[in-house]
Protein backbone atom coordinates (compact mmCIF):
# COMPACT_ATOMS: atom_id res chain seq x y z
CA UNK A 1 0.00 0.00 0.00
CA UNK A 2 1.48 3.31 -1.06
CA UNK A 3 -1.62 5.47 -1.56
CA UNK A 4 -1.90 8.17 1.12
CA UNK A 5 -5.30 7.99 2.82
CA UNK A 6 -6.31 10.60 5.39
CA UNK A 7 -7.56 8.55 8.35
CA UNK A 8 -10.36 10.52 10.08
CA UNK A 9 -9.03 12.14 13.30
CA UNK A 10 -12.05 10.78 15.18
CA UNK A 11 -11.48 7.33 13.70
CA UNK A 12 -12.35 5.34 16.85
CA UNK A 13 -15.76 6.99 17.23
CA UNK A 14 -16.29 6.67 13.47
CA UNK A 15 -15.45 2.95 13.26
CA UNK A 16 -17.51 2.08 16.35
CA UNK A 17 -20.51 3.91 14.90
CA UNK A 18 -20.01 1.87 11.72
CA UNK A 19 -19.71 -1.40 13.69
CA UNK A 20 -22.88 -0.56 15.65
CA UNK A 21 -24.80 -0.05 12.39
CA UNK A 22 -23.45 -3.36 11.07
CA UNK A 23 -24.56 -5.11 14.26
CA UNK A 24 -28.12 -3.72 14.19
CA UNK A 25 -28.75 -4.32 10.49
CA UNK A 26 -26.93 -7.66 10.60
CA UNK A 27 -28.81 -9.13 13.56
CA UNK A 28 -32.29 -8.40 12.19
CA UNK A 29 -31.30 -9.78 8.79
CA UNK A 30 -29.87 -12.95 10.34
CA UNK A 31 -32.94 -13.52 12.51
CA UNK A 32 -35.03 -13.51 9.34
CA UNK A 33 -32.46 -15.69 7.53
CA UNK A 34 -32.51 -18.35 10.26
CA UNK A 35 -36.29 -18.22 10.44
CA UNK A 36 -36.53 -18.89 6.70
CA UNK A 37 -34.15 -21.88 7.01
CA UNK A 38 -36.14 -23.29 9.95
CA UNK A 39 -39.37 -22.70 8.05
CA UNK A 40 -37.97 -24.74 5.14
CA UNK A 41 -36.66 -27.43 7.52
CA UNK A 42 -40.00 -27.79 9.27
CA UNK A 43 -42.09 -27.55 6.09
CA UNK A 44 -40.05 -29.98 3.95
CA UNK A 45 -37.53 -31.88 6.13
CA UNK A 46 -35.48 -32.30 2.97
CA UNK A 47 -31.69 -32.08 2.76
CA UNK A 48 -32.06 -31.31 -0.95
CA UNK A 49 -34.28 -28.27 -0.28
CA UNK A 50 -31.89 -26.97 2.42
CA UNK A 51 -28.89 -27.44 0.14
CA UNK A 52 -30.73 -25.66 -2.69
CA UNK A 53 -31.57 -22.75 -0.36
CA UNK A 54 -27.88 -22.43 0.55
CA UNK A 55 -26.95 -22.76 -3.13
CA UNK A 56 -29.30 -19.90 -4.08
CA UNK A 57 -27.55 -17.80 -1.44
CA UNK A 58 -24.11 -18.54 -2.92
CA UNK A 59 -24.71 -18.17 -6.66
CA UNK A 60 -24.54 -14.33 -6.71
CA UNK A 61 -21.21 -14.37 -4.86
CA UNK A 62 -19.77 -16.73 -7.47
CA UNK A 63 -21.20 -15.13 -10.61
CA UNK A 64 -21.32 -11.44 -9.70
CA UNK A 65 -18.42 -11.00 -7.29
CA UNK A 66 -15.65 -10.61 -9.94
CA UNK A 67 -17.68 -7.82 -11.60
CA UNK A 68 -18.60 -6.08 -8.33
CA UNK A 69 -14.99 -5.03 -7.63
CA UNK A 70 -14.86 -2.25 -10.26
CA UNK A 71 -18.05 -0.70 -8.80
CA UNK A 72 -16.58 -0.91 -5.28
CA UNK A 73 -13.40 0.92 -6.39
CA UNK A 74 -15.12 3.55 -8.54
CA UNK A 75 -18.51 4.37 -6.94
CA UNK A 76 -19.42 6.00 -3.61
CA UNK A 77 -19.25 3.18 -1.08
CA UNK A 78 -21.72 4.65 1.40
CA UNK A 79 -24.33 5.02 -1.36
CA UNK A 80 -23.94 1.37 -2.43
CA UNK A 81 -24.35 0.17 1.19
CA UNK A 82 -27.52 2.26 1.64
CA UNK A 83 -29.09 1.23 -1.70
CA UNK A 84 -28.47 -2.51 -1.15
CA UNK A 85 -29.96 -2.34 2.36
CA UNK A 86 -33.10 -0.70 0.95
CA UNK A 87 -33.42 -3.34 -1.82
CA UNK A 88 -33.26 -6.18 0.74
CA UNK A 89 -35.96 -4.43 2.81
CA UNK A 90 -38.24 -4.11 -0.25
CA UNK A 91 -38.02 -7.84 -1.04
CA UNK A 92 -38.60 -8.69 2.63
CA UNK A 93 -41.75 -6.55 2.50
CA UNK A 94 -42.97 -8.38 -0.65
CA UNK A 95 -42.37 -11.78 1.00
CA UNK A 96 -44.16 -10.71 4.19
CA UNK A 97 -47.20 -9.45 2.24
CA UNK A 98 -47.40 -12.69 0.21
CA UNK A 99 -47.32 -14.71 3.44
CA UNK A 100 -50.16 -12.58 4.80
CA UNK A 101 -52.36 -13.04 1.73
CA UNK A 102 -51.72 -16.80 1.33
CA UNK A 103 -51.75 -19.79 3.70
CA UNK A 104 -48.15 -20.69 2.86
CA UNK A 105 -45.12 -18.87 1.50
CA UNK A 106 -44.55 -19.81 -2.15
CA UNK A 107 -41.22 -21.64 -2.28
CA UNK A 108 -40.18 -19.79 -5.43
CA UNK A 109 -40.65 -16.43 -3.69
CA UNK A 110 -38.68 -17.61 -0.65
CA UNK A 111 -35.80 -18.53 -2.98
CA UNK A 112 -36.07 -15.19 -4.83
CA UNK A 113 -35.85 -13.38 -1.47
CA UNK A 114 -32.78 -15.42 -0.48
CA UNK A 115 -31.23 -14.69 -3.88
CA UNK A 116 -31.70 -10.90 -3.52
CA UNK A 117 -30.21 -10.99 -0.02
CA UNK A 118 -27.18 -12.74 -1.50
CA UNK A 119 -26.89 -10.14 -4.30
CA UNK A 120 -26.87 -7.36 -1.70
CA UNK A 121 -24.26 -9.20 0.37
CA UNK A 122 -22.11 -9.69 -2.74
CA UNK A 123 -21.83 -5.90 -2.99
CA UNK A 124 -21.61 -5.21 0.74
CA UNK A 125 -18.91 -7.72 1.65
CA UNK A 126 -16.06 -6.33 -0.51
CA UNK A 127 -17.10 -2.76 0.39
CA UNK A 128 -16.78 -3.44 4.13
CA UNK A 129 -13.53 -5.35 3.55
CA UNK A 130 -12.04 -2.56 1.42
CA UNK A 131 -13.06 0.48 3.51
CA UNK A 132 -11.54 -0.69 6.81
CA UNK A 133 -7.95 0.12 5.73
CA UNK A 134 -9.12 3.68 4.91
CA UNK A 135 -10.94 4.14 8.23
CA UNK A 136 -8.34 2.93 10.76
CA UNK A 137 -4.53 3.23 11.12
CA UNK A 138 -2.65 0.28 9.62
CA UNK A 139 -1.21 -0.83 12.97
CA UNK A 140 -4.77 -1.20 14.32
CA UNK A 141 -6.12 -3.07 11.29
CA UNK A 142 -5.82 -6.64 12.61
CA UNK A 143 -7.48 -5.68 15.89
CA UNK A 144 -10.34 -3.82 14.18
CA UNK A 145 -10.89 -6.78 11.84
CA UNK A 146 -11.08 -8.90 14.99
CA UNK A 147 -13.64 -6.51 16.45
CA UNK A 148 -15.68 -6.67 13.23
CA UNK A 149 -15.51 -10.44 13.58
CA UNK A 150 -16.79 -10.09 17.15
CA UNK A 151 -19.75 -8.04 15.89
CA UNK A 152 -20.55 -10.71 13.31
CA UNK A 153 -20.14 -13.44 15.95
CA UNK A 154 -22.46 -11.58 18.33
CA UNK A 155 -25.04 -11.61 15.52
CA UNK A 156 -24.54 -15.38 15.19
CA UNK A 157 -25.03 -15.79 18.95
CA UNK A 158 -28.16 -13.69 19.36
CA UNK A 159 -29.87 -14.32 16.01
CA UNK A 160 -30.38 -18.13 16.16
CA UNK A 161 -31.69 -18.08 19.75
CA UNK A 162 -33.90 -15.04 19.21
CA UNK A 163 -34.95 -16.34 15.79
CA UNK A 164 -35.93 -19.75 17.21
CA UNK A 165 -37.90 -18.08 20.03
CA UNK A 166 -39.69 -15.63 17.72
CA UNK A 167 -40.32 -18.44 15.18
CA UNK A 168 -42.39 -20.29 17.81
CA UNK A 169 -44.45 -17.28 19.00
CA UNK A 170 -44.82 -15.01 15.94
CA UNK A 171 -46.38 -15.45 12.53
CA UNK A 172 -43.65 -15.80 9.91
CA UNK A 173 -44.92 -12.82 7.90
CA UNK A 174 -44.43 -10.47 10.89
CA UNK A 175 -41.03 -11.97 11.65
CA UNK A 176 -39.83 -11.15 8.14
CA UNK A 177 -40.70 -7.49 8.74
CA UNK A 178 -37.70 -7.30 11.09
CA UNK A 179 -35.61 -6.97 7.94
CA UNK A 180 -37.30 -3.64 7.19
CA UNK A 181 -36.57 -2.42 10.72
CA UNK A 182 -32.92 -3.51 10.41
CA UNK A 183 -32.48 -1.66 7.13
CA UNK A 184 -33.97 1.51 8.67
CA UNK A 185 -31.56 1.34 11.66
CA UNK A 186 -28.51 0.44 9.55
CA UNK A 187 -29.07 3.19 6.98
CA UNK A 188 -29.85 5.74 9.72
CA UNK A 189 -26.50 5.19 11.45
CA UNK A 190 -24.52 4.88 8.22
CA UNK A 191 -25.48 8.44 7.26
CA UNK A 192 -23.31 9.71 10.14
CA UNK A 193 -20.26 7.53 9.30
CA UNK A 194 -17.27 9.12 7.51
CA UNK A 195 -15.87 6.91 4.73
CA UNK A 196 -12.76 8.52 3.14
CA UNK A 197 -12.70 8.85 -0.64
CA UNK A 198 -9.97 7.04 -2.60
CA UNK A 199 -8.25 8.23 -5.78
CA UNK A 200 -10.05 5.75 -8.05
CA UNK A 201 -13.52 6.92 -6.91
CA UNK A 202 -15.39 8.57 -9.78
CA UNK A 203 -13.23 7.07 -12.55
CA UNK A 204 -14.90 5.38 -15.52
CA UNK A 205 -15.72 1.69 -15.10
CA UNK A 206 -14.37 -0.79 -17.67
CA UNK A 207 -16.10 -3.93 -16.39
CA UNK A 208 -14.22 -6.77 -18.13
CA UNK A 209 -10.86 -4.99 -18.18
CA UNK A 210 -11.15 -4.09 -14.47
CA UNK A 211 -12.13 -7.65 -13.55
CA UNK A 212 -9.20 -9.03 -15.55
CA UNK A 213 -6.91 -6.53 -13.80
CA UNK A 214 -8.09 -7.74 -10.37
CA UNK A 215 -7.36 -11.36 -11.33
CA UNK A 216 -3.92 -10.37 -12.67
CA UNK A 217 -3.08 -8.54 -9.42
CA UNK A 218 -4.08 -11.57 -7.37
CA UNK A 219 -2.18 -14.09 -9.52
CA UNK A 220 0.99 -11.97 -9.39
CA UNK A 221 0.99 -12.42 -5.63
CA UNK A 222 2.00 -16.10 -5.66
CA UNK A 223 1.65 -16.91 -1.96
CA UNK A 224 -1.79 -15.35 -1.71
CA UNK A 225 -2.83 -17.02 -4.98
CA UNK A 226 -1.98 -20.48 -3.60
CA UNK A 227 -3.79 -19.71 -0.31
CA UNK A 228 -6.88 -18.66 -2.33
CA UNK A 229 -6.93 -21.81 -4.48
CA UNK A 230 -6.59 -24.06 -1.43
CA UNK A 231 -9.33 -22.02 0.26
CA UNK A 232 -11.57 -22.74 -2.75
CA UNK A 233 -10.94 -26.49 -2.34
CA UNK A 234 -11.73 -26.15 1.37
CA UNK A 235 -15.08 -24.54 0.48
CA UNK A 236 -15.88 -27.40 -1.92
CA UNK A 237 -15.40 -29.91 0.89
CA UNK A 238 -16.75 -27.94 3.85
CA UNK A 239 -19.89 -26.18 2.54
CA UNK A 240 -22.02 -29.33 2.11
CA UNK A 241 -21.70 -30.10 5.83
CA UNK A 242 -22.17 -26.43 6.82
CA UNK A 243 -25.53 -26.31 4.99
CA UNK A 244 -26.80 -29.39 6.84
CA UNK A 245 -26.45 -28.26 10.47
CA UNK A 246 -30.24 -28.04 11.07
CA UNK A 247 -30.75 -31.58 9.71
CA UNK A 248 -27.80 -32.92 11.75
CA UNK A 249 -29.49 -31.67 14.93
CA UNK A 250 -33.13 -32.39 14.07
CA UNK A 251 -32.88 -35.64 12.06
CA UNK A 252 -29.67 -37.36 13.20
CA UNK A 253 -29.83 -36.37 16.90
CA UNK A 254 -33.65 -36.13 16.95
CA UNK A 255 -33.54 -32.57 18.27
CA UNK A 256 -35.88 -29.58 18.02
CA UNK A 257 -35.72 -26.21 16.27
CA UNK A 258 -34.60 -24.73 19.60
CA UNK A 259 -31.71 -27.21 19.85
CA UNK A 260 -30.73 -26.45 16.24
CA UNK A 261 -30.59 -22.80 17.25
CA UNK A 262 -28.52 -23.72 20.33
CA UNK A 263 -25.85 -25.36 18.16
CA UNK A 264 -25.59 -22.20 16.06
CA UNK A 265 -25.35 -20.07 19.21
CA UNK A 266 -22.60 -22.24 20.73
CA UNK A 267 -20.59 -22.12 17.51
CA UNK A 268 -20.94 -18.35 17.48
CA UNK A 269 -19.93 -18.06 21.17
CA UNK A 270 -16.72 -19.83 20.18
CA UNK A 271 -16.29 -17.39 17.28
CA UNK A 272 -16.85 -14.45 19.63
CA UNK A 273 -14.16 -15.76 22.00
CA UNK A 274 -11.72 -16.27 19.12
CA UNK A 275 -12.50 -12.83 17.72
CA UNK A 276 -12.00 -11.28 21.18
CA UNK A 277 -8.50 -12.79 21.41
CA UNK A 278 -7.66 -11.34 17.97
CA UNK A 279 -9.29 -8.00 18.84
CA UNK A 280 -7.16 -7.63 21.97
CA UNK A 281 -3.91 -9.45 21.15
CA UNK A 282 -4.02 -9.42 17.33
CA UNK A 283 -0.44 -8.46 16.46
CA UNK A 284 1.23 -11.74 15.52
CA UNK A 285 4.59 -11.63 13.73
CA UNK A 286 3.55 -14.58 11.55
CA UNK A 287 -0.23 -14.78 11.07
CA UNK A 288 0.00 -17.94 8.95
CA UNK A 289 0.65 -19.98 12.13
CA UNK A 290 -2.79 -19.20 13.63
CA UNK A 291 -4.32 -19.93 10.20
CA UNK A 292 -2.75 -23.41 10.21
CA UNK A 293 -4.03 -23.83 13.78
CA UNK A 294 -7.53 -23.01 12.50
CA UNK A 295 -7.36 -25.61 9.69
CA UNK A 296 -6.19 -28.27 12.19
CA UNK A 297 -8.80 -27.55 14.89
CA UNK A 298 -11.75 -27.16 12.48
CA UNK A 299 -10.76 -30.36 10.66
CA UNK A 300 -10.53 -32.41 13.87
CA UNK A 301 -13.73 -31.10 15.48
CA UNK A 302 -15.96 -31.23 12.40
CA UNK A 303 -14.60 -34.68 11.44
CA UNK A 304 -15.16 -36.01 14.98
CA UNK A 305 -18.75 -34.69 14.85
CA UNK A 306 -19.44 -37.20 12.08
CA UNK A 307 -18.37 -40.10 14.32
CA UNK A 308 -20.71 -39.29 17.21
CA UNK A 309 -23.66 -41.58 18.07
CA UNK A 310 -27.13 -40.15 17.43
CA UNK A 311 -27.95 -39.99 21.14
CA UNK A 312 -28.39 -37.24 23.75
CA UNK A 313 -24.79 -37.81 24.88
CA UNK A 314 -23.68 -37.57 21.25
CA UNK A 315 -25.55 -34.28 20.90
CA UNK A 316 -23.83 -32.84 24.00
CA UNK A 317 -20.43 -33.77 22.53
CA UNK A 318 -21.54 -32.22 19.21
CA UNK A 319 -22.18 -28.93 21.04
CA UNK A 320 -18.72 -29.01 22.69
CA UNK A 321 -16.94 -29.78 19.41
CA UNK A 322 -18.75 -26.92 17.70
CA UNK A 323 -17.72 -24.48 20.44
CA UNK A 324 -14.08 -25.42 19.77
CA UNK A 325 -14.53 -25.20 15.98
CA UNK A 326 -16.15 -21.78 16.44
CA UNK A 327 -13.18 -20.53 18.47
CA UNK A 328 -10.80 -21.46 15.63
CA UNK A 329 -12.87 -19.97 12.79
CA UNK A 330 -11.92 -16.25 13.18
CA UNK A 331 -8.21 -17.10 13.02
CA UNK A 332 -8.68 -18.14 9.41
CA UNK A 333 -11.17 -15.51 8.26
CA UNK A 334 -9.95 -12.41 10.10
CA UNK A 335 -6.19 -12.85 9.78
CA UNK A 336 -6.35 -13.77 6.09
CA UNK A 337 -8.52 -10.72 5.36
CA UNK A 338 -6.09 -8.41 7.18
CA UNK A 339 -3.18 -9.75 5.15
CA UNK A 340 -5.12 -9.18 1.93
CA UNK A 341 -5.98 -5.61 2.97
CA UNK A 342 -2.31 -4.89 3.67
CA UNK A 343 -1.15 -6.45 0.39
CA UNK A 344 -2.84 -3.99 -1.98
CA UNK A 345 -3.42 -0.26 -2.32
CA UNK A 346 -7.00 0.85 -1.47
CA UNK A 347 -7.62 1.93 -5.09
CA UNK A 348 -7.13 -1.71 -6.26
CA UNK A 349 -8.59 -3.53 -3.26
CA UNK A 350 -12.22 -3.75 -4.45
CA UNK A 351 -11.23 -5.39 -7.74
CA UNK A 352 -8.89 -7.87 -6.04
CA UNK A 353 -11.44 -8.73 -3.34
CA UNK A 354 -14.17 -9.20 -5.93
CA UNK A 355 -12.12 -11.84 -7.75
CA UNK A 356 -10.86 -13.41 -4.51
CA UNK A 357 -14.36 -13.69 -2.97
CA UNK A 358 -15.61 -15.32 -6.17
CA UNK A 359 -12.78 -17.86 -6.26
CA UNK A 360 -13.26 -18.68 -2.56
CA UNK A 361 -16.99 -19.23 -3.19
CA UNK A 362 -17.07 -20.81 -6.64
CA UNK A 363 -16.57 -24.39 -5.49
CA UNK A 364 -19.19 -24.15 -2.72
CA UNK A 365 -22.19 -24.50 -5.04
CA UNK A 366 -20.60 -27.55 -6.69
CA UNK A 367 -20.38 -29.21 -3.29
CA UNK A 368 -23.91 -28.14 -2.39
CA UNK A 369 -25.37 -29.63 -5.56
CA UNK A 370 -24.00 -33.01 -4.40
CA UNK A 371 -24.71 -32.42 -0.69
CA UNK A 372 -28.47 -33.01 -0.56
CA UNK A 373 -28.70 -36.23 -2.56
CA UNK A 374 -25.47 -37.56 -1.01
CA UNK A 375 -26.63 -36.81 2.56
CA UNK A 376 -30.02 -38.41 1.86
CA UNK A 377 -28.19 -41.56 0.69
CA UNK A 378 -25.19 -41.98 3.04
CA UNK A 379 -26.43 -40.03 6.09
CA UNK A 380 -25.89 -36.44 7.11
CA UNK A 381 -23.25 -37.40 9.73
CA UNK A 382 -20.97 -38.84 7.02
CA UNK A 383 -20.89 -35.41 5.36
CA UNK A 384 -19.31 -34.01 8.54
CA UNK A 385 -16.66 -36.74 8.58
CA UNK A 386 -15.78 -36.05 4.93
CA UNK A 387 -15.60 -32.29 5.63
CA UNK A 388 -13.27 -32.80 8.59
CA UNK A 389 -10.81 -35.02 6.71
CA UNK A 390 -10.82 -32.66 3.72
CA UNK A 391 -10.15 -29.62 5.95
CA UNK A 392 -7.10 -31.32 7.50
CA UNK A 393 -5.73 -32.17 4.05
CA UNK A 394 -6.18 -28.54 2.91
CA UNK A 395 -4.26 -27.31 5.96
CA UNK A 396 -1.42 -29.75 5.30
CA UNK A 397 -1.23 -28.76 1.62
CA UNK A 398 -1.12 -25.07 2.56
CA UNK A 399 1.77 -25.75 4.94
CA UNK A 400 3.74 -27.75 2.35
CA UNK A 401 3.83 -24.85 -0.16
CA UNK A 402 6.66 -22.47 0.91
CA UNK A 403 5.16 -19.36 -0.77
CA UNK A 404 1.92 -19.89 1.18
CA UNK A 405 3.58 -20.94 4.44
CA UNK A 406 5.90 -17.92 4.50
CA UNK A 407 3.48 -15.38 3.03
CA UNK A 408 2.98 -13.26 6.12
CA UNK A 409 6.69 -13.21 6.98
CA UNK A 410 7.44 -11.75 3.53
CA UNK A 411 4.50 -9.34 3.78
CA UNK A 412 5.70 -8.05 7.17
CA UNK A 413 9.17 -7.44 5.69
CA UNK A 414 7.66 -5.41 2.82
CA UNK A 415 5.49 -3.38 5.20
CA UNK A 416 8.46 -2.65 7.48
CA UNK A 417 10.59 -1.56 4.52
CA UNK A 418 7.81 0.74 3.31
CA UNK A 419 7.38 2.27 6.75
CA UNK A 420 11.12 2.94 6.93
CA UNK A 421 11.05 4.69 3.54
CA UNK A 422 8.07 6.80 4.60
CA UNK A 423 9.82 7.83 7.83
CA UNK A 424 12.98 8.82 5.92
CA UNK A 425 10.91 10.79 3.38
CA UNK A 426 9.07 12.56 6.23
CA UNK A 427 12.37 13.42 7.97
CA UNK A 428 13.82 14.80 4.71
CA UNK A 429 10.69 16.90 4.16
CA UNK A 430 10.85 18.30 7.69
CA UNK A 431 14.57 19.00 7.20
CA UNK A 432 13.88 21.01 4.03
CA UNK A 433 11.11 22.93 5.80
CA UNK A 434 13.47 23.81 8.67
CA UNK A 435 16.07 25.08 6.18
Amino acid sequence: MTENIMIPPHWRKNIYLFLTGQFLSGITSMIVQYSIIWYLTKATGSATILSFATLVGMIPMVLLSPFVGPFVDRLNKKTILIVTDIIVAIFALILAVSGTLADEFPLWLVFVSLFMRAVAQTFQMPIIQSILPTMVPEEELTKVNGQLGMVQSANFIIAPALGAFLFTIMPMNLLIMLDVLGAFLGVGLLIFVTIPRIVSEGEKIHLLADTKFGLKKLMENKGLWYITIIGAVFMLIFMPAASLYPLMTMNYFGGTVGQAGLVEVIYAVGMLAGGAVIGVFGNWKDRMKPIFFAYFVIGLTIGASGLLPGTNRGFMLFIILNAIAGFATPYFNTLLMTMIQQSYEPKYLGRVLGVLNSLMSITGPVGLIMAGPLADNIGVEKMFLIAGIGTLLCGILNYLIPAARNYDKELQKRLKKRHNKEEIAEENLLGRIDE
